[in-house]
């Protein structure tokens, strides 16, 4: 009888140890799940603006872009790579007006798998700034700009379409896989228009589209 009697007050205080685990979320998965560490994912960069497509009037462009699972280290530009930080690279390009369509065609059927054309760099301190005027230092200019902070600021942008492309790199400036990329346009003064092509020419707003 004793022993009926202990083994029914075991089962009743397994019942509530359970009850609580439920309400409370306990339990052995619950457990490991705490336990567990949580797992850093890959860097990723996002264009913020200017949105992809984007039309504007205005010929200068605040380029603002989001970080995750990457540290922007000022402290360390230009030194050793260290894991999980680094600076970015920005590169805007216009995209080639009146382009012969043979020429076209041959970067579409790059066989380095490029697909377009790259354009005028618009990576120079005219452009670009104390990001240019860094550039210019390094000897980047005409290829990328450097930044330790997340955006840069283009002025006296001629009218055209552009490709941007913003690449996670490291903190001597080597490129990682981690990358963005946007096309916008800027529009002609008021009282301006744009040349049109010769016959046979491929348009600019045309060689856009194989920008990608």
């Amino acid at each position: 009888m004793r022993l009926r009697k202990a083994t029914l007050a075991a089962l009743v205080l397994t019942g509530a140890a359970v009850a609580l685990a439920i309400v409370f979320g306990g339990g052995e998965d619950s457990v490991n799940a705490k336990a567990a560490e949580p797992t850093t994912g890959e860097p990723t960069v996002s264009i913020i603006s200017p949105r992809n497509g984007e039309v504007q009037a205005n010929h200068a462009v605040v380029v603002k872009v989001a970080l995750e699972n990457f540290e922007l280290a000022p402290r360390n530009f230009n030194t050793e790579p260290q894991l999980g930080e680094g600076a970015i690279r920005f590169g805007l390009n216009r995209v080639p007006n009146c382009v012969d369509p043979e020429k076209l065609e041959n970067a579409l059927n790059s066989p380095l798998g490029i697909g377009r054309l790259k354009g005028a760099s618009m990576d120079f301190p005219k452009y670009s700034g104390p990001n240019g005027i860094l550039a210019e230092e390094l000897g980047t200019d005409g290829h990328f700009s450097p930044a330790t902070r997340p955006e840069i600021f283009y002025h006296e942008l001629p009218p055209g379409f552009y490709r941007l492309t913003v690449t996670l790199a490291q903190n001597n400036l080597a490129t990682t896989p981690y990358h963005a990329v946007t096309n916008f346009q800027i529009l002609q003064k008021p009282g301006h228009h744009q040349k049109k092509c010769e016959p046979g020419k491929v348009s600019s707003a045309k060689a856009a589209e194989n920008s990608e």
